[in-house]
């Protein structure tokens, strides 16, 4: 098992452009993953996201809580329409109070493919090797539970979302 990758994947049954539009689009991204950003995404440019409780699940919603109000930096790495959304951040586990601006960055990917059965969304997030020896593992361990809950909560987004 790798320890530098988190990999996760879900067949999400709605079209291409409406799923692409839920990871895109910096204010549908928010409603499901729990984050309002001050910006869209635009390659090359960088949005702070303030943790929010999620708009999907209410017991998610809940346990996200705590973190309300966090804000961190994401820069947009690439937008490719219908196929790619890529970001660098500071993973999971760091500390209140601690200063992570010179620290390495993991990188998200987000990618899409057509199938039969509906949009298959693959999310790789990498570079956790790269991390201070301290937080690795607890950054790891934490994204690994946090891109599981994600997957579904993106899933269920589509699933009651009324917007085509």
């Amino acid at each position: 098992m790798s320890t530098d990758r988190i990999e996760k994947e879900v067949l999400l049954k709605a079209p291409l452009a409406r799923v692409w539009r839920a990871i895109s689009d910096a204010d549908e991204f928010g409603q499901w993953f729990g984050v309002r950003f001050d910006g869209p995404f635009v390659a090359g440019r960088s949005v702070t996201g303030v943790m929010t409780p999620t708009a999907v699940d209410a017991d998610v919603a809940k346990s996200q809580e705590p973190y309300a109000g966090t804000a961190d930096p994401w820069h947009i790495e690439a937008v490719e329409p219908q196929r790619r959304l890529a970001f660098r951040w500071h993973p999971y586990g760091v500390e209140e109070g601690v200063d992570v601006t010179d620290e390495p960055t993991t990188l998200v990917e987000f990618t899409l493919e057509e199938t039969a059965d509906g949009v298959l969304l693959r999310i790789v997030e990498s570079g956790f090797d790269a991390l201070p020896a301290e937080r690795r593992a607890s950054a790891f361990e934490g994204n690994s539970e946090g891109w599981a809950a994600q997957v579904e909560l993106v899933r269920k987004y589509l699933a009651i979302s009324e917007t085509v």
